[in-house]
């Protein structure tokens, strides 16, 4: 190695260590970078989630029959849902509706027991408060299949007595009623791959590691620069022997080693408190983590090109980052998305690599699987990289 090279090496390898040495030194700093990220693991993993447990159910029951009292106590024991109150009076369950102590409402009409004795076919009416949105179809979804099932076990009761018109419970919000499928001759035998237990956690953690990551490796690095140029020692180090990219490369290391050490921490609280299955090549996941973290260490370094304060620095990064993440699959399925948007959610890195951590943790995807998304993260790297690099010189030129 030539003498020059070697001394440059040397230089790097000291600004490393004085870096890594100040943020260890600052308790504020090893906080935000260690204790908070883990918290916001064991949180958000539990808070950001599809599943609908326990929705808060109000019954109004107008029959009050064998029938009727048997799809109740179906539709609490199932753990769906929560039956809050039961009345006859339709008023009272409309008042749980506006106040939000309910978010669906059972309406079970009168006759509802003989209408199903007589003709094989009788109504329930469901009324969901959907102003939660996606949650409002999983509980509708879930109220139905329950409904179903019930259906099909009434089917059952009334061929082994005797001859009677096959039931059919047919539920509907408003007037509008909805048939509900009951036995047919049709079987259907389902199976789900890579997460047979249906643990929603397992496709958040990945996700949530992920965001995490892509914050302490952008925000710190574009504070890290900014604060250099609020206490002047950037132009300092400026007139020292050391030469730009040294100085980048001495000041991007540590953060990415840090965040490294964040993902690897992540990763395990993953496994351990959640479950999350590691499937597939420890080694791949962590090479892809290796090429992202440049991108998000570039960014970052673009990002304190623009800002003078440590203060402009962190809204500037927020906004990306809001962006980021909502175009990234994270949290809504990119196929629910608009064509434009899945169209622009490709030049969005978080995406990519939150494909591949996925991809390997769940699926034990090879590095063929996600060549695609690799690539694409390279190349990313390196743009993303030049670019920054490029502009940091020009504005400290």
């Amino acid at each position: 190695m030539p003498v020059t090279r070697r001394a440059g090496l040397r230089r790097i390898l000291f600004l490393a260590r004085a870096e890594v040495l100040h943020v260890t030194r600052d308790r504020a700093t090893m906080v935000q970078i260690i204790v908070m990220p883990v918290m916001q693991l064991l949180i958000l993993s539990n808070v950001a989630t599809f599943t609908v447990k326990s929705s808060p159910t109000y019954v109004v029951d107008l029959d009050h029959s064998r029938d009727s009292r048997g799809l109740v106590t179906r539709l609490g024991a199932s753990g769906d849902f929560g039956i809050i109150g039961q009345s006859v009076s339709p008023a009272l369950a409309n008042d749980a509706m506006l106040d939000g102590s309910a978010t669906m409402v059972l309406t079970i009409p009168k006759d509802f027991q003989s209408t199903l004795v007589r003709t094989g076919s009788a109504p329930v009416h469901l009324d969901m408060n959907a102003e939660k949105g996606s949650a409002a179809g999983i509980a509708n979804a879930y109220a139905a299949r329950i409904i179903g099932d019930y259906s099909a076990e009434l089917s059952d009761q009334t061929r082994s007595i005797g001859p009677r018109p096959r039931a059919q419970i047919a539920a509907g919000g408003g007037t509008d009623a909805r048939p509900v499928p009951g036995t047919g001759r049709i079987e259907v035998r389902d199976k789900s791959l890579y997460n047979p237990t249906l643990n929603y956690k397992y496709y958040m953690v990945p996700g949530i590691l992920v965001q995490l990551v892509t914050m302490i490796g952008t925000l710190l690095t574009a504070q890290n620069i900014a604060r250099e140029k609020e206490a002047g020692t950037l132009e300092q180090l400026n007139v020292t022997p050391i030469t730009k990219g040294q100085f980048i490369a001495a000041k991007l290391l540590p953060f990415w080693a840090l965040a490294f050490v964040d993902m690897a921490l992540g990763l395990v609280v993953g496994h351990v408190v959640f479950g999350v299955p590691i499937v597939g090549s420890l080694v791949l996941f962590f090479a892809a983590a290796a090429v992202y973290l440049m991108v998000a260490l570039g960014i970052g370094l673009w990002i304190s090109t623009l800002a003078e304060t440590q203060q402009q620095a962190m809204f500037i990064t927020f906004f990306f980052i809001m962006v980021y993440m909502l175009m990234s699959g994270l949290f809504t399925p990119i196929d629910s998305m608009p064509g434009w948007v899945q169209v622009l959610s490709e030049f969005d890195p978080v995406r990519h690599f939150a494909t591949i951590a996925r991809a390997v943790l769940m699926k034990g995807a090879g590095l063929r699987d996600v060549a695609w998304p690799f690539g694409i993260l390279m190349v990313y790297a390196a743009a993303v990289f030049t670019l920054a690099v490029r502009q940091y010189s020009k504005r400290t030129a």
